[in-house]
């Protein structure tokens, strides 16, 4: 398997420092991380790179020269990202987003916090509703691209679609739950259980479909709107929750514990991507924002 820049980063920064611990504070990750990284990156090139002492590190011969080639080679990404962003940050013009309320909490951050970095000098228009009226608009010509979740997504003869991220459903359960002892649970444990459920998008349908499946149904003890309302319900004691991973934050607002699980059988899941127009062409600053989504999402 060929090294990565991240492990030629770990290992650089190792180099420098002296040790793993000093490597791991200046990248702010755990020393297991720079262990794993330096591990895989001798086993790749088949030399030792370090002399282990009850000290720190100390650099190998080969190591040495593996040093300036890593160098060079980061020197060399780091002047390509520079050469881009430059020619990004010229790059003007007008994008309208779409955005579901779900994905907005839980996505978008990520997508245009990495869009504003590239792209600078870009007008951005966000707005959110739900994805019927986004579709609506995307048709219509007043949207450029929406960020929402594709399998909700009707008309694919008029709408390009792609999906970038799949999300599984999980079981939430508060700190102590007798469930919480098990790695993995079966719908079938869940019966008869108090049952907290969000009413968002289509979020809504698929645990109304996932509940007439089983023989007997759950209580559903709360209907909400709210992630953070279930996120509290749930680590309160007053309920559990089938909800998926990718909204799931291990506290509450009010900073107690929830517990996730995984759950056997025929689960749904939530697919997040983009969709856009078809036979319209694309803007610079729609497509330039199609390739940072792509990219952000890949990179996760």
């Amino acid at each position: 398997m060929a090294f990565t820049l991240r492990q030629l980063q770990f290992f650089v920064a190792a180099a420098e420092q002296g040790s793993v611990s000093g490597a791991a504070r200046v990248l702010s990750i755990s020393q297991s991380s720079v262990t794993e990284a330096i591990r895989a990156l001798e086993e790749d090139l088949g030399v030792s790179l370090f002399e282990r002492q009850a000290r720190g590190l100390q650099i190998t011969h080969r190591g040495s020269a593996f040093l300036r080639h890593a160098r060079q080679i980061l020197g060399d990404v780091a002047s390509a990202r520079q050469a881009f962003r430059e020619e990004a940050s010229q790059v003007t013009g007008r994008l309208s987003l779409g955005v579901t309320s779900l994905v907005a909490g839980y996505v978008l951050s990520d997508l245009l916090a990495r869009f504003r970095r590239a792209f600078p000098q870009v007008e951005l228009n966000v707005i959110e509703d739900s994805g019927e009226y986004l579709q609506h608009l995307l048709i219509g010509g007043e949207l450029d691209v929406a960020v929402l979740l594709t399998s909700s997504v009707k008309d694919r003869l008029a709408l390009h679609v792609e999906t970038l991220l799949v999300s599984q459903y999980r079981l939430w359960l508060p700190l102590g739950h007798e469930l919480a002892q098990q790695e993995a649970i079966e719908l079938e444990q869940l019966v008869g259980l108090p049952m907290i459920q969000l009413m968002v998008e289509e979020i809504e349908e698929s645990m109304k479909q996932l509940m007439q499946s089983l023989s007997v149904r759950p209580e559903i003890a709360f209907r909400t709107r709210s992630v953070e309302a279930v996120r509290s319900l749930v680590a309160t004691g007053a309920g559990i929750a089938i909800l998926p991973g990718m909204v799931y934050r291990p506290w509450s607002l009010e900073g107690d514990r929830i517990e996730i699980r995984d759950v056997s059988g025929d689960l749904p899941s939530v697919q997040v991507g983009l969709a856009w127009r078809r036979g319209a062409p694309l803007s610079d600053a729609a497509r330039n924002f199609l390739r940072s989504a792509q990219s952000a999402i890949s990179d996760r």
